[in-house]
């Protein structure tokens, strides 16, 4: 199938207790590049997000944010510590005595000291907060695939009628040729009528002459590659839109051929000797670059 590599998928899941939301937007990138914004509760599931996400993601720049609130009671207990309090208290009753201060520490100050009382959270059971993670995380993933997909079918329709478009370029130039190798030969015939006046014309050397001048503009080649890229990339858009299996080497294989044709187009344009050849070989290599600039969005 063909997808864009741009794309947005969301997911939001909920028990009693806890809520995470995943957000996921990509844009394009020659590469699979995935970037986290998660909480450092969610850190320990990295490795397996990212096996998850090659299920879905051949090639792009993908940002997935993560939002994780838990409201449950007993995630954190208070500790106690008990030998950082005495350490305080001695220090604190040398200063008494070393400075002649009146020692009034009392024990609701001394609670407010540095470390003597800390917030920990109990440990978490990875396997049970996975198991509500990762649908959370392939509901994204999916969301995010339509929206590819619907993407890619956008482009799938715009690069075949842009592709139309160039084999019409490609049959006027076709057609055209022939006609540019009669009109020389007609000038050509008549600047030797009026050079010579009565005498007689030598048909060999006219023709000689169309010869040559055919040589120098004479685009067949090209038109037969371009003919060719333009069928094999239809072909390329087609089956990848009708296999409906993922296939991550259409965009290169595309960009491969918009290569080649751009090259044709412009051989084509520098042996132009004809206003009308140059228009449509200025056609072409518009209607290439933006068939490149699209070929860029596919995945």
């Amino acid at each position: 199938m063909i997808k864009s590599m741009t794309g947005f998928g969301r997911c939001e899941k909920s028990d009693e207790t806890r809520k995470i939301i995943v957000e996921m937007k990509a844009v394009n990138h020659r590469y699979s590049d995935i970037n986290f914004k998660m909480p450092k509760k969610l850190a320990p599931f990295e490795i397996k997000m990212r096996n998850l996400l090659k299920e879905y993601i051949q090639r792009g720049k993908v940002d997935l944010f993560f939002t994780y609130e838990d409201s449950s009671e007993g995630n954190t207990t208070v500790s106690y510590n008990e030998s950082i309090a005495k350490e305080y208290l001695t220090y604190m009753q040398q200063m008494s005595e070393e400075l002649g201060l009146v020692n009034d520490i009392k024990v609701s100050h001394l609670a407010r000291f540095p470390e003597v009382f800390t917030l920990e959270e109990q440990a978490v059971d990875e396997d049970e907060l996975w198991q509500f993670v990762e649908p959370a995380l392939r509901g994204a993933c999916e969301d995010f695939l339509q929206a590819r997909q619907a993407e890619g079918t956008r482009l799938y329709e715009d690069l075949m009628q842009k592709l139309d478009h160039m084999l019409i370029c490609v049959e006027a130039i076709e057609e055209r040729s022939p006609q540019i190798m009669a009109e020389y030969r007609s000038k050509l015939t008549d600047k030797v009528k009026e050079l010579l006046e009565n005498s007689t014309i030598d048909e060999n050397r006219i023709a000689a002459e169309v010869t040559i001048f055919a040589d120098k503009i004479c685009v067949d080649e090209e038109t037969v590659r371009l003919r060719s890229h333009i069928t094999g990339a239809r072909d390329i858009l087609r089956e990848g839109f009708e296999s409906g299996t993922s296939n991550d080497s259409i965009g290169r294989k595309l960009d491969f051929l918009a290569q080649e044709m751009n090259r044709e187009a412009n051989t084509i344009l520098s042996k132009a000797n004809d206003i009308t050849i140059s228009n449509y070989g200025i056609d072409l290599k518009t209607e290439i670059e933006r068939v490149r600039e699209q070929i860029q969005n596919i995945e």
